[in-house]
């Protein structure tokens, strides 16, 4: 987990390269808080000739993480706009295990960034529309404002997330609206199970080494370079070479073997999250295909 918050919450030491559910970030450093972008340089396995630039331009920075103005395949630009974020960067604290949240009111707000990284305007939520930190590590809020409207005023688009499951290989960008920094890489594989503290999440995506990402980057949308939708949000990786411990998460396997990749970072799938949505971007977590863990 990705949060300065971390440490009050769990006790412990953070050492400033943090990536669990929950480290938020430290203050950002002069260098980091430039407007222009960083691009970490791109995993050289997952060049390819028909691969897109990705920018910041629909990231959006929060108090202490990062995250995405989104819309779905079946989303209208009228439809009021959406922001995606990690569980563990819900400003009510973490969700307990087994825990979702729905439909809780949030007047929090977001620095929506243009492709330089240049904060063009500050968004407000209207309410939590979904959050969980079981099976998956998301929080979705609803804006006050559509998607027209922030189109018309800001040039901005929302950031589409693909509704089919990603590949092995898929060159990928992960891009940290709190930064204002690129991490550019591939997935590597998928963990059955991801297992962190008291949290376990369902089929995670495993970084290339080069998405080395940090605290402050919980919630950044991971975006498939070759179509620019979203694949899936960061929110961990293994700091220490614990086991299973917060900030260290473990993969099990279907049998139950637990192996660690110290020093290599996580997202989790988005792919499940349209069918949950529905006409007007409301949530039902009974339609059909909907497979998002309920209250």
């Amino acid at each position: 987990m990705r949060k300065p918050l971390v440490a009050a919450l769990f006790a412990l030491v953070i050492t400033g390269a943090g990536v669990a559910p929950a480290v938020a970030a430290p203050a950002p450093a002069a260098a980091s808080t430039s407007a222009s972008v960083s691009a970490v340089k791109a995993d050289t396995k997952a060049a390819a000739p028909t691969l897109q630039a990705v920018s910041l331009a629909g990231t959006v920075a929060l108090s202490n993480c990062s995250g995405s103005v989104i819309r779905f395949p079946n989303s209208a630009d009228s439809d009021p706009a959406l922001v995606l974020s990690n569980g563990h960067c819900l400003e009510t604290g973490f969700p307990g295990p087994g825990e979702v949240i729905v439909d809780q009111a949030s007047s929090r707000t977001f620095g929506l960034l243009n492709s330089a990284g240049t904060r063009v305007a500050t968004l407000r939520a209207s309410k939590v529309a979904y959050s969980t930190m079981t099976d998956t590590d998301v929080t979705i809020y609803q804006l006050t404002s559509t998607y027209t409207t922030i189109k018309n005023s800001y040039g901005i688009s929302a950031l589409t997330v693909q509704d089919t499951h990603p590949t092995v290989g898929t060159a990928i960008t992960v891009a940290s609206g709190y930064w204002k920094r690129l991490y550019n890489c591939s997935i590597d594989g998928f963990a059955y199970r991801l297992k962190e503290g008291d949290w376990t999440w369902k089929d995670s995506i495993r970084y290339t080494s080069a998405c080395n990402t940090i605290g402050g980057t919980s919630g950044s949308p991971v975006i498939d370079q070759s179509t620019g939708k979203v694949v899936a949000v960061n929110n961990t990786g293994n700091e220490d070479g614990e086991t299973c411990t917060v900030n260290n998460p473990c993969e099990v396997d279907a049998s139950g073997n637990v192996t660690i990749h110290p020093g290599i970072n996580y997202a989790e799938e988005t792919y499940q999250i349209p069918a949950c949505f529905t006409t007007g971007n409301k949530l039902n977590l009974s339609a059909s295909g909907c497979t998002l863990p309920k209250p």
